[in-house]
Formats: structure tokens, C-alpha cells, sequence
């Protein structure tokens, strides 16, 4: 799982050099380029200086901090998912997750999930709305997020776990806004923007000009090579064609045209929230002692009412598919325990078609394979996890 901080990509590509210049390990923001770019103009230097004389300082590119989008909220999303909600009077209900090759994740404990697969979850760790496509909202621990399905969004982050508490807007097309321990940038997603950061005010025209107004002085690149330079040296102008002026009084040099501003980058787009496995149904659970006498699997006459109310209640569910799954305990051998859960998912399923509920679905047996709580604690027998894992789930895909 992803940190959640904000940080900037590591190394800078730095234009107007004509070598290339390996990525620098501390990129945290534009590197100044060194004092001796000019060589210092005297009044006894003679006639035009030569190409080569004069370089530019290149203007940094605007570099897009690191955005993993949703990583704190995330955490605290799959850390409120983990326990299971306790049966009630031998019957629970909760929303069924679903692995990436469609299988019942048996873990998730969500608060509510509609049929669309819309997530709800309301707890001590923050307030979530998640969609099925992976868009929704986090409010938690003094932070907002909003992430929506074509990846644009805003994140209010509130600082936990080391993460950079930066107000964050991001739009579809990689346009957008950042501003926290870095500085103040704008992307306009077509190559143009600005950086607003310790090293002064970058801004990028995205058409091969822009401006830097930082240690150096005032920098100015046009698309056409030309450009001028007012720092330490005076004021240095490019004509781009080949020539350009040094000083006050001016002096007439050599000069290469500038090489043009690359463009600058886009925010990439925010990571959607991803539950444990997806939102797919939801799973009925019965205990045993709820329709059969212990190790027996013939439906007790008095657990008709439950069924009653269950096959009333599966008939008003529009459901792509329902499986009715026998599992028990660890007692006794595997291949007992297997056939054991196969007739009593047989037996529910024969009820419910009965009740003239259930007409596709199917039976299945998993035996011991599956539990939901310990079988034993120490080396001890644990008699309240054998109890939850002796169940008849019925599985309703949605």
C-alpha cells in the first residue's frame, strides 16, 4: 500500500544545456545554475565576444509532485473493514465482497452496500462514500478526499502518517492545482503552467517560452531563440539569430539561440478507492443451531418461520445468481465434514424451493475449509468459534 505522501519526482530535466545532465538526487526544487554561466564583462574586453561566451540559465521544468491520490484514506477505509458483524439471535447479514476472479472474499465487514455496489461506511475512522467504480468521497481525521471515476478530483489532506497537508485539484484532462510544502503549481494540462516555490516564480507558456523570476535574476526565453537575462551581469539580451548584447553600455556578442522551454508536465490522475475484493451482494448467514439439532442436517419443524421470512425476503431480491453454502466445524474428519455440509446446503435449498424462493440457485459443501472464527486458541478447543464456523450461507449475487 502506497504511503499517501506528496513528494517530487526524483531529478529534473533542466533545459538549455547542450549536454544532458544527470537527475539530481535532491529534486525538492529548481537547481540555480552556477555564478560563472557569464563570464564577468570588464570594460577592457575588446570587440564581440565569441559563441559560447554567453549561456543562458536554463529554466527549470516544472516538475508535478508525486499525487498517489488516496492512500492514507485508503487505510483507514481497509482498517474499519475487518471484523465481522456479530450474528444476532443465529442470523446476520452483510454485504458480500468479491475477489478479481469473482470468488466470496469471507472477511469484509462494510457497513452497508445497495445493489449498484454503492459502499457506505460510518465509524470511528472517518466517513465513507464509495461507488462501485471506485469513485467517492473519505472524510477523515481532519481530512476531505474526492476522488471521481475519470480520475479528477480534490484532496484536503489532513497530514497523518507523514503525508504532505496540501490542497490538491486534479482534472480529468491533467490540469490542476498543488499547493503545499512545495510550493504553489499550476498545470493547465497542454504543456503551460507556473511554480511558485523557494526558488522563485517559474512560469511555462507550454509553446517553448516562459519566464523565471528566481536567484538569478529575471530570465526571459521566447519560442524564437531570443530572450533576455537581468541579473548579476546586467542585462543580457538573445536576438536568437546568432547575435545578442551584453551590458549597459550595450556591447554586441555572439550568441546561440536559446533552446526552447519544454513543456510542462500534467498532474497524473488520482487512485480510486479499492475495498477489499468489490462489492458483489450480500451473504446470509444461519447458524446452525438456528434449522438443525447438532451433526444432524434435517431442517427442524420449528425453523420454518425463518425460512418463511427468508424466502419471502430472497423473492424480492433481483439477483444475477444465489449459491446456498454449507460449511461446519473442525471436529470429526474432512471427508465427514464435507458431505455433512453438502446435505445441509441441500436441505436449505430444498426449503427454499419449497417456498417457491431460490428456483436458481445451487448447493454447495465446503466443509471445515472455510471458517470464520478459530476452531482453537492456544492449543485449546474454542467453542464460540466452532459455533460461527457451523453455518448455511446464502450467497446472493448482485
Amino acid at each position: 500500500m502506497t504511503t499517501g505522501r506528496v513528494g517530487l519526482l526524483t531529478g529534473m530535466m533542466l533545459l538549455g544545456c547542450a549536454c544532458t545532465q544527470a537527475p539530481s538526487a535532491d529534486a525538492g526544487k529548481p537547481e540555480a545554475p552556477a555564478a560563472s554561466a557569464v563570464a564577468p564583462v570588464t570594460d577592457a574586453e575588446p570587440g564581440p565576444k565569441t559563441a559560447g561566451e554567453i549561456d543562458f540559465p536554463v529554466i527549470p521544468q516544472i516538475v508535478v509532485p508525486d499525487i498517489v491520490g488516496i492512500g492514507p484514506a485508503q487505510r483507514k477505509l481497509e482498517s474499519s473493514m475487518q471484523g465481522l458483524i456479530d450474528p444476532i439471535a443465529g442470523i446476520s447479514v452483510r454485504p458480500a465482497n468479491c475477489a478479481a476472479d469473482g470468488a466470496l472474499v469471507t472477511d469484509a465487514g462494510i457497513t452497508s452496500v445497495d445493489a449498484q455496489g454503492n459502499l457506505l461506511r460510518n465509524g470511528d475512522e472517518g466517513i465513507f462514500r464509495i461507488n462501485a467504480d471506485g469513485s467517492g468521497t473519505a472524510n477523515y481525521g481532519g481530512g476531505l478526499i474526492t476522488v471521481n471515476a475519470d480520475g479528477s478530483g480534490t484532496i484536503n489532506g489532513s497530514g497523518e502518517d507523514g503525508a504532505d497537508d496540501a490542497l490538491i485539484s486534479v482534472e480529468a484532462d491533467g490540469s490542476g492545482s498543488y499547493n503545499g510544502r512545495y510550493g504553489i503549481i499550476r498545470l493547465d494540462g497542454q504543456g503551460g503552467g507556473t511554480w511558485n516555490g523557494d526558488s522563485g516564480l517559474i512560469r511555462n507558456n507550454g509553446d517553448g517560452s516562459g519566464t523565471w523570476n528566481g536567484p538569478q535574476g529575471i530570465v526571459t526565453i521566447n519560442a524564437d531563440g531570443s530572450g533576455s537575462w537581468n541579473g548579476p551581469h546586467g542585462l543580457v539580451v538573445n536576438d536568437g539569430d546568432g547575435n545578442g548584447r551584453i551590458g549597459a553600455p550595450a556591447r554586441e556578442v555572439k550568441m546561440a539561440p536559446i533552446p526552447r522551454v519544454a513543456p510542462a508536465g500534467r498532474f497524473p490522475p488520482l487512485k480510486k478507492f479499492a475495498p477489499p475484493g468489490a462489492p458483489c451482494g450480500f451473504v446470509v448467514t444461519l447458524e446452525d443451531r438456528v434449522l438443525f439439532d447438532f451433526d444432524k442436517s434435517d431442517i427442524r419443524p420449528d425453523a420454518a418461520k425463518v425460512l418463511d421470512t427468508l424466502a419471502t425476503a430472497l423473492n424480492q431480491v433481483q439477483a444475477k445468481s444465489m449459491e446456498i453454502r454449507g460449511h461446519t466445524d473442525a471436529k470429526g474428519s474432512d471427508p465427514y465434514n464435507q458431505a455433512l455440509s453438502e446435505r445441509r446446503a441441500q436441505a436449505v435449498l430444498t426449503a427454499l424451493r419449497q417456498r417457491q424462493a431460490a428456483q436458481g440457485a445451487d448447493a454447495r459443501g465446503y466443509g471445515e475449509s472455510q471458517p470464520v472464527a478459530p476452531n482453537e486458541l492456544n492449543g485449546q478447543d474454542n467453542p464460540t468459534g466452532r459455533q460461527l464456523n457451523r453455518r448455511v450461507e446464502i450467497f446472493v449475487r448482485t
